[in-house]
């Protein structure tokens, strides 16, 4: 009869698991923004398998028993981050990493269980994982203790076995808006020239002022037309997304744009939490956490030797490391026309959302999709 704070939150977070297979978006495969059940990831799709309803029963107790002995401002975090499906920024949830839990005939440790009931279900290791640059775990004064808070964590996206090669297509031209700005830097989305873009080139002034530089700029475009101008990215990471109840970052829903198409209009609506952007030691990796896939073409994804860049499939919830400096400064391609013509191809990124373009879609060019980015690095 008289239910307890913690009752009704540990009955809330139960609530707000993620959906095994068959329980979520039939578009999608997903459940929420930022990982719930995902469809699957760029190499192969990993599906959640239905569990029996015994496995399930079991699975409800074993949680509630965890849950119980957690404090309750650890609920609370617990599910300020489930419930906004990482839309609001949470702390880290710090308990004994060592602590095994068992469910059937295998045994868990207690990070790996709430990563499985709160995100992914099909989850089986945590090699699986990649830690998100907004986790302040490391360094804590107890080593014994580890962030378990699933939205402080992503899934690691394979890459794609590449499909046979297939020739080029002609380019296509887009039209930037009439504020100053850049050509963009891949002939394959228009252009015959790289002109750097306004505020990219200042680079070294910045340095001289003791001010920080940027480490990369983005434009967002609309189809064949750029919406409002470069930003210039000088924090670690940048949340690019078009609606999110609370946060800072580049907020594509605050630009002024002319697009009347349905298409370009159902697809902003879609971009939702959009993707993070973060520079880190061994490269720039772009965490998708918005609730449908984004598609991302790099020159330091590729091989070398390869004739042309593939786009690869992000599904929601995933991180792909989409930059190596390093790589992309030793990038040599004396006979590839996009690169001899374009001498910062190595250093640009386009991401698409919702709709991919390319060889295995109706769509040839980045600039045939309705909304998408284009990172373009500093190599100084």
């Amino acid at each position: 009869m008289f239910r307890t704070k913690r009752s009704g939150l540990v009955r809330r977070l139960w609530r707000s698991r993620a959906p095994v297979e068959g329980e979520g978006d039939a578009d999608t495969g997903t459940r929420g923004g930022g990982g719930g059940t995902t469809a699957g990831c760029c190499l192969g799709k990993p599906g959640a398998s239905k569990p029996n309803p015994g496995t399930e029963a079991e699975l409800k107790a074993l949680t509630y028993s965890i849950l119980k002995k957690i404090k309750e401002k650890q609920l609370e975090v617990l599910l300020q981050a489930v419930e906004s499906r990482g839309g609001a920024r949470s702390p880290c949830l710090l308990l004994p990493g060592k602590v095994d839990a068992r469910l059937g005939q295998q045994s868990y440790p207690l990070p790996l269980l709430l990563y499985k009931v709160f995100r992914w279900p099909d989850l089986r290791h945590s090699s699986e994982l990649k830690r998100l640059s907004c986790c302040e775990s490391y360094g804590k004064i107890n080593p014994e203790l580890v962030c378990c808070n699933p939205h402080h964590m992503s899934r690691l996206c394979e890459l794609e076995s590449p499909p046979p090669p297939y020739s080029r297509y002609p380019t296509d031209f887009l039209k930037p808006p009439d504020s100053p700005g850049s050509v963009p830097a891949s002939t394959e989305t228009g252009g015959t020239a790289y002109s750097a873009p306004m505020g990219f080139s200042d680079s070294l002034a910045l340095q001289e002022r003791g001010e920080q530089p940027h480490w990369c700029v983005v434009a967002y475009w609309e189809e064949k037309t750029r919406v409002g101008r470069l930003y210039s990215v000088q924090e670690p990471s940048l949340d690019i997304f078009y609606d999110l109840p609370q946060g800072t970052g580049f907020c594509l829903g605050q630009l002024a744009s002319d697009n009347k198409s349905q298409l370009v209009q159902m697809v902003r609506a879609k971009i939702g939490y959009g993707i993070q952007l973060s520079r880190e030691p061994d490269g720039v990796w772009v965490y998708n956490r918005s609730c449908y896939p984004i598609f991302i073409k790099s020159a330091t994804l590729d091989n070398p030797d390869s004739r042309t860049l593939l786009v690869h499939k992000v599904f929601p919830g995933f991180s792909i490391k989409a930059f190596d400096f390093e790589k992309a400064g030793s990038l040599q391609r004396p006979n590839d026309h996009e690169f001899s013509q374009q001498p910062r191809t190595g250093f640009t990124v386009q991401i698409s959302f919702v709709k991919g373009w390319g060889q295995c879609y109706t769509r040839q060019f980045i600039s045939s999709c309705p909304c998408w980015l284009e990172v373009i690095f500093n190599n100084r």
